[in-house]
């Protein structure tokens, strides 16, 4: 299956699985999805991942899904930059989600990390997704 937008893919197979209530989701294996995931692990937004090679080379990665009290702790998740349409952001003009309750993921120089890392750092790249 030939997707435009792989990452957009995934975040919707999240989005879509949370809503049937799901503990796991499984989607196409990709770095950039697992930077991405890494990130949404770290800051607490999924229990974690695993990545499972098959014998033709493709990846596949069940990511595992996060509730409290039996609601999702992902609220909110979309895609920011598309492939028609890409969102760069300096380090002075990073967005704030939901005044700080949220994360941007942003893909920079020095990797895939969150808007607090990025301005730790003190880099601006592409705003890849919000999640809250």
């Amino acid at each position: 299956m030939n997707l435009t937008d792989p990452l957009g893919d995934m975040l919707t197979r999240i989005r879509n699985a949370q809503i049937r209530k799901r503990t796991k989701v499984l989607t196409p294996g990709s770095k950039l999805r697992a930077n991405v995931l890494d990130v949404l692990k770290s800051e607490g937004y999924i229990r974690g991942y695993t990545v499972t090679t098959h014998e033709n080379g493709r990846s596949e990665i069940e990511v595992e899904l996060k509730y409290y009290d039996g609601l999702p702790v992902i609220k909110e998740i979309k895609r920011v930059s598309k492939p028609g349409r890409r969102v760069y952001s300096s380090v002075q003009t990073l967005p704030r989600v939901r005044d700080g309750l949220g994360i941007s993921i942003l893909s920079t120089s020095k990797g895939v990390m969150s808007e607090h890392q990025a301005r730790d750092a003190n880099v601006g790249g592409e705003v890849l997704c919000q999640v809250f």
